[in-house]
Order: C-alpha cells, then sequence, then structure tokens
C-alpha cells in the first residue's frame, strides 16, 4: 500500500511498534515464560513488577509525545491478552491519527472483528510512506521522505538503493542493536525507552547510513518453548 501523508504547520509525525499492551507473559514480574534451564529470560521481558505499570508507562509514553493532531504509525503487535484490550488500548491514546502495520499478534484486527479497524486511520499488511513537509519559504519546493513500513525486518526492499529507509519491529531489539548496519531501523518500544520515536530522530539517525542490504538481526521467536 502507498500512502502519503502532507504534514499541517505544527503537525509531528512519531513512529513505534511492538506495545504488546495488556500482554502479560512480556511483563517481568508477572511473566510465566520460561528459559530451558527453568529461569526467567530477563532480555525478553520489560522491567515492570505489575501489568498494569506496563500499560500504564506504555500510555504515558506515547501521550507524553505524540499530540492529539499528530499522526502516530504504529508497525505492529499493538495490543495482547484478549480481543477487549484492543479498545482498552486505543481509547487510552489520545492522539487521533493512527495508522496500522498489521503484526504477527494482530489477527483480530487483520479479521476486524467487531469493526475494529474503524480504530485506525488505515490498516496495512506493509506500507510505503510518503512524508511531504513544507519548507519554511513558500518558494522553496516541499521536501518528501520515503519510508517502507513493514513489522518484520526484511533484507532488502522497494527503492533501497535510492535511501529509502525501512523501519520495522518484530524483534524487540534493544536501543544499542535497533539499528542495522543500512539505512533500516527496529522502532519497537523496547529499543526506544518505551517511548515512539519522532520523524525528526529517524532522519538525523540515519543521515549518515549507508545504503546496504541487511544482515538480519537474531531473532527471539527462533528458538522459543513459551507461550
Amino acid at each position: 500500500m502507498e500512502m502519503k501523508i502532507t504534514l499541517e504547520k505544527g503537525q509531528k509525525l512519531f513512529f513505534t511498534s511492538d506495545t504488546h499492551y495488556g500482554h502479560k507473559n512480556i511483563c517481568r514480574g508477572v511473566s510465566n515464560w520460561k528459559t530451558y534451564d527453568g529461569e526467567t529470560p530477563i532480555n525478553q521481558t520489560r522491567p515492570f513488577d505489575t501489568l498494569e505499570q506496563m500499560n500504564a508507562r506504555i500510555v504515558a509514553g506515547l501521550n507524553a509525545s505524540v499530540g492529539e493532531n499528530d499522526i502516530l504509525i504504529h508497525s505492529g503487535d499493538f495490543s495482547f491478552g484478549g480481543f477487549e484490550n484492543i479498545e482498552i488500548f486505543r481509547n487510552r491514546i489520545v492522539c487521533k491519527n493512527i495508522h496500522l502495520v498489521l503484526g504477527n499478534h494482530d489477527h483480530h484486527i487483520e479479521r476486524n472483528k467487531g469493526g475494529v479497524k474503524n480504530y485506525f486511520k488505515s490498516v496495512n499488511d506493509i506500507l510505503t510512506l510518503h512524508v511531504e513537509m513544507d519548507k519554511e519559504s513558500k518558494k522553496d519546493p516541499k521536501i518528501v521522505h520515503i519510508f517502507e513500513i513493514s513489522h518484520y525486518p526484511i533484507a532488502s526492499w522497494k527503492n533501497m538503493n535510492e535511501g529509502v529507509i525501512l523501519l520495522h519491529g518484530h524483534v524487540h531489539l534493544p536501543q544499542h542493536k535497533r539499528l542495522s548496519e543500512g539505512k533500516a531501523m527496529d522502532i519497537g518500544i523496547d529499543g526506544n525507552n518505551m517511548d515512539p520515536i519522532s520523524l525528526e530522530e529517524v532522519l538525523s539517525i540515519m543521515e549518515n547510513q549507508p545504503i546496504r542490504k541487511l544482515s538480519l538481526p537474531s531473532d527471539h521467536h527462533e528458538e522459543r518453548l513459551r507461550t
């Protein structure tokens, strides 16, 4: 799906992924996840004592950054732990303009159970996003930035050779690993201090990144004997 966004004066754009609102097992204090030796996998859980604390921090991070009229691109795995959490989480977010790229845990949204797609401005499997920005002077041409938005990391993507940036989620990389060797990044909250990331920060990070296909990151889904 191709989509163009024209940012209005004062309007900001943010990206996020893998919020997993309501996901008990990703919350360290209440997780039932076990590794092969029976210990909780600290690096794959979030440091909260209760699910309520984790959910509150997710909501606070979004609402502190993303205003009501701003735009939020969410790259999948919106919520967890029951169909009702989709509506509960959405109602706690003040931003009116959320575009969702489906993750592997968004099956209720993908099937549009109870019409939940209506909670979002758009719902797509993958998104080619054109972001149009006005310069200060009306005489200057508008600036257009192009992103490929996918829930999953991919090794090569459309117009990579022209500098198109890939933003993905799924792998829950920590901050020191979220950036790939090319123009790609994991935008999940686990690698961004539980907060969304702004367009300006993404562009700043990517400015000096080379055009290069990716060696895909290690993935916690590869060897997991847990629910």
